[in-house]
């Protein structure tokens, strides 16, 4: 099975943000956080362990106007799909909300059903887009390019398509281990041909490509039958 995609939130009616979250919960698909306001939302992203896939955003939050806040999150390059929740649904605003940088607009009441499929479709979309980026360590991962990049270091690692898929899904378990065969099942869709031997030598080559000390890895953990990624890590390979 695959690993529940984290959805923020930031709502400032409780009863309303936590129907939301009960929705997104149904399907096990998502996992869900909250926040009442825009300073609360800040800082849930700014802690180092922020896994975010998306987040549903009001406009008329006590601290400030979501649009700003979406269009402050753009500046600071986050990319992650945006998808304002407002009971504001006049042309302009929808124009306004667009142009803050939201990726969709959906006006209250709406159906959950709706809202579901609509936080699917910006997903698949950011998924395979040139902006989707994630923090493993001291690397931007940028799996659309296939490419780990090393700012400090100005130094670029490329992986192969399996490798590319290996630490994909191992950011999305979010640090919980993944059984070998799961990852099989994944990213070699169910073969019966392929052995856990195979995924061994993928994980192994990717150790020598990011790992300072491939022996003793940081990143790519051996756990539990499985293994598990620890995107907080500092292991820059060659150091």
């Amino acid at each position: 099975m695959s690993a529940l995609r984290q959805i923020l939130i930031v709502e400032d009616d409780p009863a309303l943000r936590a129907t939301i979250a009960e929705q997104i919960l149904l399907d096990g698909e998502f996992s869900a956080d909250e926040a009442e306001s825009v300073a609360e939302a800040e800082a849930k992203l700014s802690r180092a362990d922020a896994r975010y896939d998306a987040i549903l955003l009001d406009i008329g939050l006590p601290d400030a106007d979501g649009r700003e806040f979406c269009a402050s999150l753009r500046r600071a390059g986050r990319h992650m799909p945006v998808i304002m929740v407002t009971g504001a649904d006049g042309e302009e605003d929808v124009v306004r909300g667009l142009d803050s940088g939201a990726n969709d607009y959906i006006a209250k009441p709406f159906r959950p059903s709706e809202l579901l499929a609509r936080v699917r479709a910006q997903l698949r979309m950011y998924d395979n887009s040139e902006d989707a980026n994630f923090l493993i360590g001291p690397y931007v991962f940028r799996p659309s390019l296939r490419l780990l990049t090393e700012a400090t270091r100005n130094r670029k690692i490329r992986l192969t398509d399996k490798e590319c898929a290996i630490l994909k899904f191992l950011y999305r378990a979010g640090g919980k281990s993944v059984a070998r065969q799961v990852l099989l099942n994944d990213v070699w869709n169910y073969s019966s041909a392929v052995s856990t031997h195979t995924l061994e030598t993928h994980v192994y080559r990717l150790r020598q490509k990011i790992e300072a000390d491939p022996a003793q890895p940081r990143l790519i953990i051996t756990d539990h039958g499985g293994y598990k990624l620890d995107a907080t890590a500092f292991s820059p390979a060659g150091r």
